[in-house]
């Protein structure tokens, strides 16, 4: 049984900095394709970041470009999310999620499976 767990949200200022982590179990994390997707109060989930099973292979949301960077380490099943200059707009409840390919993917349709989510609140 896979199982997702996020952690690392909460709540920070303008232009504050957050790192988010995700700690997968149950599946073979270094073939597995991650991704990072946000729900903001009141609308759907959209796309953050997303990484290949390498590593060396990234895709972001254009609203997130130059301020948030996505790593992960294959030793400890650990995708993170480093956040920067956080905005109000930034708030959301952020999920990670996987699918156990090698390739990297942007929609979550793609995606397998999820974690249950961690509240990022960004104060103006």
């Amino acid at each position: 049984q896979v199982h997702m767990v996020e952690s690392g949200g909460g709540l920070v200022q303008f232009g504050g900095s957050l790192r988010l982590s995700c700690v997968a179990s149950g599946l073979t994390f270094k073939w597995a394709a991650m991704g990072w997707f946000r729900q903001p109060p009141g609308k759907g989930r959209e796309f953050v970041a997303a990484i290949n099973s390498d590593g060396d292979t990234t895709r972001y949301a254009d609203s997130v470009q130059g301020r948030f960077t996505i790593s992960r380490d294959n030793n400890k099943n650990t995708l993170a999310l480093q956040m920067s200059s956080l905005k109000p707009e930034d708030t959301a409840t952020y999920y990670c999620a996987a699918r156990p390919s090698m390739s990297v993917y942007t929609v979550d349709s793609d995606y397998d499976y999820w974690g249950q989510g961690t509240q990022v609140t960004v104060s103006s």
